[in-house]
């Protein structure tokens, strides 16, 4: 089934490195200029979720409370936000289950007014932001931020307006000392730390050439995703220019320089026997990301440094990155059936052409049921809908067994490698996890984490515990084959 994650980010084509202009550092900077002091050093609140009684926002809310005031968690205090606070009110109830409703302060922020923004970043060590589509509407919760020097987290899956987030505000960021991350939810941790994990498991002499990701969905019922994702794939077409003039218009950083000869395109549809799917090639936001954490790495191959880190901590981040070798990567979209990688190819086909004409895009938001074959409608998700999916992402790496052979003109690999990262529904269950532990680690270890700027989610949580926090809350990382390939 396709969910939330397939439609929203995975549409246009986002492949390219990530580029910057004489507006964006490198990742790795060193300013001449002194670091400014936050606006309010002593912030009332550690985390403000955003957009609380959200589809999305209210199942942050309830991972939230799990880790609130005890006593292994850094989360002591936290307010939610949004325009109308009757439904922050409900969403609050709502996520309490049936417990007590906690006390827990009811914030009146929107994401058009932007002095209310503001006072609501000075309030706050860290915001996490579920307010989407994130190009219509998170631009203004990123300036406050970043003017503030609070830190920010969000969801996004969607390239153009990270990157455009990323050329505006990261010297001001870095300035205010305002960490700012997009995609913490299943866009791009998944992908992030599962090319890394796959990475790892390339222990010299052998070398990895290239990671191919797939994602496959599972359910006893439909998975049904919200409005709100299906209008950012709408938009991300309309939009689609902008993304290559943003791209165009910024010199390019330096490339990672990769072992061996680069990947064949292949076809468009295959069969991966060694898994038991079908794929179809997946334009994608993870691609993307990834490409971009490679870039931050060919610039600061040791990572990048935390405000105040011990001696301890610089070694086991360098330990941490000098495992992690480049590779080629890409993401396919896999289904059990061919029928199923036909229905991708279907809705993909209709957003795709008919979000680049005004009456096409008029037809897909008011019909969106019909044109996403019941994929998404209006409503969210049920919770038995909910409580019955599952992912799997399998990361297939093709390498050498010895790092020589990839010099060896065109030799193709000899070696593969299959890791998987496997959890709950993706944008329900895995992404608030995600979102949450996040912020966990970025409340914990913010000294060994960059003063600010903005950044890909990999480059800031890669060296962190975050890995083991995931899978001490249901999402695994495993090892399923290590073969030799002819």
């Amino acid at each position: 089934m396709w969910t939330n994650k397939m439609i929203s980010s995975k549409i246009l084509d986002y492949f390219g490195l990530y580029l910057k202009n004489s507006h964006h550092p490198p990742c790795i900077t060193i300013s001449s200029r002194k670091m400014s002091q936050k606006l309010n050093p002593n912030p009332t609140y550690d985390v403000i979720i955003l957009g609380a009684s959200g589809f999305t926002g209210k199942y942050v809310i309830r991972e939230a409370l799990k880790f609130l005031n005890i006593p292994s968690s850094p989360l002591k205090s936290l307010a939610i936000a949004g325009r109308n606070s009757s439904k922050l009110s409900h969403a609050l109830q709502w996520a309490a289950r049936s417990n007590p409703q906690p006390q827990i302060p009811i914030l009146t922020a929107d994401t058009t007014d932007p002095s209310s923004l503001r006072h609501l970043a000075s309030q706050a060590k860290l915001i996490l932001n579920c307010v989407g589509p994130f190009r219509l509407y998170g631009e203004p919760v990123v300036k406050a931020c970043a003017d503030s020097g609070c830190d920010y987290l969000d969801i996004c899956g969607e390239p153009e307006f990270m990157e455009r987030m990323e050329m505006k505000y990261h010297d001001k960021a870095v300035e205010m000392g305002s960490l700012i991350v997009s995609a913490c939810g299943f866009d791009s941790i998944p992908a992030e730390l599962g090319w890394m994990f796959n990475s790892r498991q390339w222990l010299p002499p052998a070398i990895c050439n290239r990671i191919e990701g797939y994602i496959s969905l599972e359910s006893d019922k439909r998975i049904v995703g919200n409005l709100g994702t299906y209008e950012s794939a709408v938009l991300s077409v309309a939009n689609a220019d902008k993304l290559q003039e943003l791209r165009r218009s910024r010199p390019k950083r330096p490339r990672p320089v990769i072992s061996g000869p680069p990947p064949h395109k292949g076809p468009m549809v295959h069969h991966l026997k060694e898994i038991g799917l079908w794929a179809v090639k997946l334009p994608s936001a993870d691609a993307t990301i990834v490409r971009r954490t490679l870039s931050c790495l060919a610039e600061a191959p040791r990572g990048l440094p935390g405000v105040n880190e011990s001696t301890e901590q610089i070694e086991r981040k360098e330990a941490f990155w000098s495992s992690i070798k480049p590779a080629h990567f890409g993401m396919k979209i896999a289904s059990k059936s061919l029928l199923g990688v036909v229905h991708f190819i279907i809705v993909g086909w209709f957003i795709g052409h008919f979000g680049q004409t005004s009456i096409g895009r008029w037809l897909l938001l008011n019909f969106p049921s019909v044109f996403s074959l019941g994929y998404f409608r209006t409503k969210g998700p049920t919770e038995d809908e909910v409580a019955s999916a599952n992912f799997k992402m399998w990361f297939v790496g093709h390498g050498y067994s010895d790092g020589n052979l990839a010099s060896q003109g065109n030799r193709k690999p000899d070696t593969e490698i299959i890791t998987r990262v496997m959890g709950p529904e993706i944008g329900y269950s895995t992404t608030p996890i995600i979102l949450v532990q996040c912020a966990l680690v970025l409340l914990k270890e913010r000294n060994n984490l960059p003063k600010g700027g903005v950044f890909p989610p990999g480059i800031v949580f890669g060296p962190t515990d975050l890995q083991d926090r995931l899978q001490q809350n249901g999402i695994s990382f495993d090892v399923i084959s290590k073969n030799a390939i002819n």
